[in-house]
């Protein structure tokens, strides 16, 4: 049997702690070997999740003090809140050089620096660390992936925007003006913290926008889009939060380039992601549900014609804690530690 390789979880009892937990508790080749908390530190993991109580995992322990060179890790996921996991992984990689890093949160994905101080409001803590980050989309830089040391994963909107628009961006076969992204995302994308807004009475039998003109993940939009485009690009994007556990789907609005129709890119996007394992275009005219993906690392993308003349609606799903978050995150790792990318997440969804 082939040596597994040793990997810690940071922010473990949160959801995408949980969901990283889940997913490579059957991976044949990992063995988790430590897991951070900061309320919950001291306690089992079957004790914060239930579901885990069957399982032998290592007791949730405060990030403080944590000698990194003996704890012999390959691999550290760091599901920390932004701006925390600056300070941590520059002290991690100054003492353990050689581990590897996938960042689940906001801290590396921007490449500007001024750009980064912009949308989060200060300096960044690691400059030197944010221009070595690869950013975590597998479909677009794999090959980047493979060699990275610190591997940014994007965003749950992002991730179901850019699957869908990059492609058509890059083959020249929409028009850049004008695009707009409705996206719709389930209750766990607000994280775990107990806050009032997020109360079952505050946010069940109703939906709503929120930050209007001004999510953060505009940044990481404006940034991926530009360089598939090779100039700046500026699209519309409204995020909204609806009462489910899990999933996000994003309603793109589009007008073909120079009189492609919809189904011609349609056509584009199926050509293009024949052979990825993890995004699935629908036949032309259909559209995905939530309830597609649920669970799985699948990106489903379904095409359906507008009837204003030279418009098309694109509908892109994913479940935001697994494409979306730990799913995205465990496919990096495989790059990064060279094991087949499907390895431990080619599950299929959960249904119904």
């Amino acid at each position: 049997m082939a040596e597994k390789r040793k990997i810690g979880i940071l922010g473990a009892s949160g959801y995408t702690g949980a969901e990283l937990v889940r997913l490579l508790l059957r991976h044949p080749r990992i063995e988790i070997a430590l897991l951070t908390a900061d309320r919950k530190a001291g306690q089992r993991m079957g004790d914060v999740f239930p579901q885990f109580a069957p399982y032998e995992l290592p007791t949730l322990v405060a990030i403080d003090g944590i000698e990194w060179v003996g704890a012999g890790l390959d691999l550290v996921f760091c599901a920390l809140p932004h701006a925390t996991t600056q300070k941590v992984l520059k002290e991690l990689l100054a003492q353990a050089p050689a581990t590897k890093v996938v960042d689940l949160s906001a801290d590396f994905r921007l490449t500007d620096a001024a750009a980064y101080a912009r949308w989060y409001g200060h300096e960044h803590h690691a400059p030197e660390l944010q221009r070595e980050a690869v950013y975590g989309l597998v479909e677009v830089y794999r090959r980047d992936i493979k060699k990275a040391r610190l591997v940014a994963n994007p965003g749950c909107y992002t991730t179901c925007a850019q699957l869908p628009l990059v492609p058509l961006i890059k083959a020249r076969a929409i028009e850049l003006e004008g695009i707009v992204i409705d996206a719709k995302s389930g209750m766990t994308g607000a994280g775990r913290a107990a806050r009032e807004e997020m109360l079952f009475s505050e946010v069940s039998e109703g939906f709503h926008a929120y930050g209007v003109g001004q999510h953060r993940h505009m940044a990481e939009l404006d940034q991926e889009f530009s360089k598939a485009a090779g100039k700046d690009v500026l699209v519309s994007f409204t995020p909204h939060l609806v009462p489910m556990n899990r999933g996000i789907l994003s309603t793109i609005y589009v007008r073909g380039r120079r009189g492609r129709s919809a189904a011609e890119l349609h056509a584009i996007l199926a050509e293009h992601y024949a052979r990825e394992p993890f995004v699935h275009v629908l036949p032309f005219g259909k559209v995905p549900h939530t309830r597609h993906v649920r669970g799985s690392n699948m990106t489903f993308i379904g095409v359906a014609a507008d009837r204003a003349e030279g418009r098309a609606i694109i509908c892109a799903a994913l479940d935001n804690l697994t494409k979306g978050a730990s799913g995205q995150a465990v496919q990096n790792m495989n790059l990064m530690l060279g094991f087949a990318e499907t390895l431990g997440i080619d599950m299929p969804a959960l249904f119904p």
